[in-house]
């Protein structure tokens, strides 16, 4: 079990406030990008008013594109409904300090409707927490922990727009996998973030090279899936912070160039609420761990939407890239979108579908629910798989964003298990990137047809 200790107390804010060591609270909420979205609030205010009521934003905040477009076909938003606004409920359990910010804590929110409808479904923390309320049921409480690739450039932000994100230098000029020269160059960054990240109150584990060039990952101790996905998107936002103090990008998204893309891989694990080992049984895994393997598999095409969002999230799966194309299960099998591994209390699945691209509040929901099918159904687990699942005969996963949104927009079991309301919301998401992607003129088709047709 991990402590759910919260990382800052408001009895420490209120010392902090005191001492003039914290004058800035953000209060923030992760939106369907999968960013932080929010205010700052200047901390006595917090304190005397924010605290014992909360605070409010626009319930456009989600039902837009990446761009903040305001856009059509959303129930929750529009302007035949005026805009309104969604209560901001605070979990305390998530006040932190952001060490890199000077003088500032965070906290993380609940959506709700001001009318008292209750919560906000489509947002991103209630669909994973209806979830875990699932597994909670069930007698299980589920753990996760997202391993998240980036890319370090050595320009700024700024420079990176300017130049139309072409050019850039990577922080490092060839393959730097485990290398410890390699990843010395970029060190004064990831120590950064890792001592940032520490001081914020998640428990780091390790930093290492990666494939592409200039790509990293940092590891981070897992936790109850919703702490995780909390933690995850702090990490996320607070590691392009840190990057841009230094004069330096960093870059999640799915596929950046033609090599290896950045990949966000998800653990997951089941417990007993009183704490109990209930995947391994002392020699082996049990059926509640093969059921709800075999749950996560058989849901893994019609929630590939859920794993992977956007146009680009596609570009990752390449044969022989170490991002998966087969809907198959193995152990230590990093050809297989699912890979079993570890034993006894460590024994777990890992889902390598998602890349850095991903919102971890809807991956590990759908991983959850998957498995948490598995389990309530009696699914059997296929035996495992062994070899090169790349050029097996095992079926593939999505290969575009459309056929994704297909799946799920017709998925049964998605409509029973998260709402109509979440489906739809989620599938006109994907109907706003796939308009706005068919509505660009891209750098390919400019090289292929200004001169030569």
């Amino acid at each position: 079990m991990t402590d759910s200790t919260p990382p800052l107390t408001i009895d420490q804010l209120r010392h902090l406030v005191d001492q003039d060591q914290v004058d800035t609270v953000v209060v923030a909420f992760t939106d369907m990008q999968g960013r932080l979205q929010g205010k700052r609030i200047h901390a006595p205010f917090f304190l005397s008013e924010v605290l014992q009521h909360g605070t409010e934003g626009c319930n456009y905040l989600l039902a837009v594109d990446v761009d903040m477009n305001t856009v059509e076909g959303y129930a929750m938003s529009s302007w035949q409904s005026g805009y309104g606004d969604m209560q901001m409920d605070l979990d305390l359990s998530t006040l932190r300090l952001t060490p890199w910010l000077p003088g500032t804590a965070m906290v993380q929110c609940d959506l709700a409707w001001l009318d008292g409808r209750g919560d906000v479904r489509p947002s991103p923390r209630q669909v994973l927490k209806a979830q875990a309320a699932r597994a909670a049921e069930l007698g299980f409480v589920a753990y996760a922990g997202t391993e998240l690739e980036f890319l370090v450039f050595d320009e700024p932000y700024e420079v990176a727009w300017d130049r139309g994100y072409r050019g850039l230098r990577p922080g490092n000029q060839y393959n730097v996998d485990y290398s410890i020269l390699g990843t010395t160059r970029v060190e004064p960054l990831l120590r950064d973030i890792r001592r940032g990240m520490h001081g914020a109150g998640l428990t780091v584990e390790s930093a290492k090279g990666e494939c592409n060039l200039g790509q990293h990952e940092i590891a981070f101790r897992f936790d109850e899936v919703v702490r995780t996905a909390d933690q995850h998107s702090v990490y996320k936002n607070g590691a392009k912070e840190i990057a841009a103090l230094q004069g330096k990008a960093v870059s999640f998204m799915a596929k950046y160039d033609e090599r290896e893309g950045n990949s966000c891989h998800i653990h997951m694990s089941l417990r007993g609420s009183d704490g109990a080992v209930v995947f391994d049984r002392g020699d082996g895994p049990t059926e509640v761990f093969e059921r709800f393997v075999a749950g996560v598999l058989a849901t893994l095409p019609e929630l590939t939407l859920l794993y992977a969002p956007n146009i680009n999230s596609y570009k990752r799966f390449v044969p022989g890239s170490f991002a998966p194309t087969a809907v198959a299960w193995g152990r230590d099998n990093r050809t297989c979108s699912l890979r079993v591994v570890g034993h006894g209390p460590g024994l777990r699945v890992e889902n390598r579908l998602p890349g850095g691209d991903v919102n971890p509040y809807l991956a590990e929901a759908a991983m959850l629910a998957g498995g948490l099918r598995g389990i309530e159904e009696r699914l059997e687990l296929e035996p495992a798989f062994e070899g090169n699942a790349y050029t097996s005969d095992k079926p593939r996963v999505p290969t575009t964003l459309r056929m994704a949104r297909d799946l799920f927009d017709g998925s049964t079991f998605a409509r029973e298990t998260f709402g109509d309301d979440v489906v739809d919301h989620y599938v006109n998401a994907a109907d706003v990137e796939l308009a706005a992607f068919e509505a660009a003129v891209t750098d390919w088709e400019r090289f292929r047809g200004f001169e030569r047709l």
